[in-house]
């Protein structure tokens, strides 16, 4: 791991880490600076006096054409809207923090599914990007592409063959999905959609560059299935509730990172309720007991 705050990747590519680390941060939130004589800023990070003075010194009076948001969790967006009073730069990204949830994501969360870690309630945007949308800075520019699964409203950034993957794909650990706001099959398909992209690097939004997106994307997709597998071995045994499976699955997880490891789980078992694979009994889906249905179990597998 790159310890140091500032690292510059290319002549017009820095990194600038936010002091936040945490068990859910890594190292702390990346901030990225592109550009030479007109920027870009992705991802400006937490609400913090001393970050703010650390971009504005990397800035350093240099106009800011855009600042791109990955998506509006706390440690990542929070920052936006002073960094752009004193820029002047707009705020773009997919939208406020309960933007681009499926159907299925906003019922659970009109019945109380919960989850919302980190969320930024107060996230405004001046400009929404589409999939697709192209930002330009000076003589450069970059493509947005909406890639749910951590959150529904995240994007990721493709820039002269480098993706900047947010926490879609990390380096550091594997990806916290919650519902409603985190979703495992959107989070799949979102993986292979950048793996098949062929970025030649990936810049994530905690930890270091991933040099081999293909392996690490991989490395994820196989994560997933193999937690998929342990929840369906587990449920074999008997009905269990997610905190019941979680201390099963997670033996080795600390006990700060057991609510996190409950919501992994529940975005695998709502999946698997799509799918047809499990139910539940009639209490909310946080403290309810799920089975096995009747019908023969297929594993997933997502490598191709």
């Amino acid at each position: 791991m790159t310890d140091a705050p500032l690292i510059r990747y290319e002549p017009d590519l820095l990194r600038l880490r936010a002091p936040n680390p945490s068990p859910m941060t890594g190292p702390g939130t990346n901030s990225w600076i592109l550009g030479d004589d007109r920027l870009c800023v992705i991802d400006p990070g937490p609400d913090d006096p001393a970050h703010l003075a650390a971009l504005l010194e990397v800035i350093a009076g240099r106009p800011v054409a855009a600042i791109l948001v990955t998506h509006a969790h706390l440690d990542h967006s929070a920052l936006a809207q002073k960094l752009a009073q004193a820029t002047g730069a707009p705020v773009c990204g997919f939208g406020p923090a309960d933007s681009g949830r499926s159907p299925l994501m906003r019922a659970l969360a009109r019945d109380g599914v919960g989850g919302g870690e980190g969320l930024d309630h107060g996230f405004r945007i001046d400009r929404r990007l589409e999939d697709g949308a192209t930002v330009a800075f000076g003589r450069d520019e970059l493509v947005a592409w909406h890639m749910p699964g951590h959150m529904a409203g995240h994007l990721c950034f493709g820039w002269r063959g480098t993706a900047f993957s947010g926490d879609l794909v990390m380096g550091w650990a594997s990806t916290l999905i919650s519902p409603p706001d985190g979703d495992v099959a959107a989070f799949r398909a979102s993986c292979a959609r950048l793996r098949d992209l062929r970025p030649r690097r990936l810049l994530p939004g905690h930890g270091d560059a991933i040099e081999d997106p293909a392996a690490r994307i991989n490395w994820l997709l196989d994560h997933r299935a193999a937690r998929e597998r342990q929840i369906l071995a587990a449920l074999e045994q008997g009905a269990q509730t997610t905190a019941g499976l979680a201390a099963t699955i997670y033996t080795d997880t600390p006990s700060a990172l057991q609510p996190a490891a409950r919501r992994n789980i529940l975005a695998h078992l709502i999946d698997l309720m799509e799918r047809k694979l499990v139910k539940a009994d009639g209490a909310p889906l946080p403290e309810a007991r799920f089975e096995l249905t009747s019908g023969e179990v297929e594993f997933f597998s997502e490598r191709h």
